[in-house]
C-alpha cells in the first residue's frame, strides 16, 4: 500500500562525515530539504557533489553524521534496524546504476523478487509481474535472464521491480549511466509516465543534462551544498 503524506522526504541540518585516515571527508553540509509526495525530482552536480549520499541516506542505506531525515512520516535515526528494512521493502523502490538483477532470474522472476520478500501469493506476483513488464514495454521477454537482455531492456526490469509494487517514493542512482541517449530519453519518458500515473515520488541523482531536461524540480548540489533549487 502506498502512503499518502504531504511531505514524501524532508531533511533537515542533514550533515555526512566519512573519515579517511586522518582525514575528515564532508560529503554533506547542513542539508534543509522537503520534497512533497508525488514530485519528479533530479538532484545533479558533478561526482563528489554528495547526490549519491544524500540519495543513500534518503534510502535509508546510509546514516546522517548530523541532522534528521523524515521518509514516509518517519525520522530514520530512531527507527530500529528492522523496521527501518521493513520500510525499504514495503514503502521505497530502488533503481541503480548497475542494475543490480539476479543473473540466473529471469525478467519476471526478477520482478516478483521484491514481491515475493513481502509475501504476496505466487499467482498475484505472476499477474503483476506479467502486468508491469508490458507496461515498460518488454512483452514476449519474461523468460529472458539478464545476459539475454540489452542493458536497456535490464534497466526496464530494474524499474519494473522498483515500481511493481507501487511503493511511495522511488530513489534511483544515475539511472542511465549505462544507456545510449535513445535509451535514456526511452526511460526517463517512462518514469515521468509512471510518476504521472501514480503518483510516485522519484528522486533521481544525475549529472547528466539530458536527464535533468525530464525534472520538474532540480536541485543542483556543488561541494556538499545546495547551491540551488528550482522547479521547471
Amino acid at each position: 500500500m502506498t502512503i499518502e503524506i504531504t511531505n514524501a522526504v524532508k531533511c533537515r541540518g542533514v550533515s555526512k562525515v566519512f573519515s579517511q585516515g586522518e582525514l575528515a571527508v564532508h560529503a554533506l553540509t547542513d542539508i534543509d530539504l522537503d520534497i512533497a509526495a508525488g514530485e519528479f525530482v533530479c538532484l545533479s552536480g558533478s561526482s563528489g557533489s554528495g547526490k549519491t549520499t544524500l540519495l543513500n541516506m534518503i534510502g535509508g542505506l546510509d546514516v546522517a553524521t548530523t541532522g534528521e531525515i523524515t521518509v514516509a512520516g518517519k525520522r530514520l535515526d530512531k527507527m530500529p534496524m528492522s523496521e527501518l528494512a521493513d520500510l525499504r521493502l514495503q514503502h521505497i523502490g530502488f533503481v541503480f546504476q548497475a542494475y543490480n538483477l539476479i543473473p540466473v532470474l529471469s525478467a519476471r522472476e526478477n520482478v516478483e523478487f521484491v514481491m515475493q520478500l513481502q509475501g504476496i501469493e505466487a499467482d498475484q506476483r505472476r499477474v503483476n509481474a506479467m502486468e508491469i513488464l508490458q507496461q515498460v514495454g518488454l512483452t514476449g521477454m519474461e523468460d529472458r535472464r539478464p545476459a539475454e537482455l540489452s542493458g536497456g531492456q535490464q534497466q526496464r526490469v530494474a524499474v519494473a521491480r522498483a515500481i511493481v509494487s507501487k511503493p511511495a517514493l522511488i530513489l534511483a542512482d544515475e539511472p542511465t549511466a549505462n544507456l545510449d541517449s535513445e535509451n535514456s530519453d526511452k526511460l526517463m519518458t517512462l518514469m515521468r509516465e509512471l510518476n504521472s500515473q501514480i503518483g510516485t515520488t522519484f528522486i533521481i541523482s544525475t549529472h547528466d543534462e539530458g536527464v535533468m531536461a525530464f525534472a520538474k524540480r532540480l536541485i543542483r548540489l556543488h561541494d556538499g551544498r545546495i547551491v540551488s533549487d528550482e522547479a521547471i
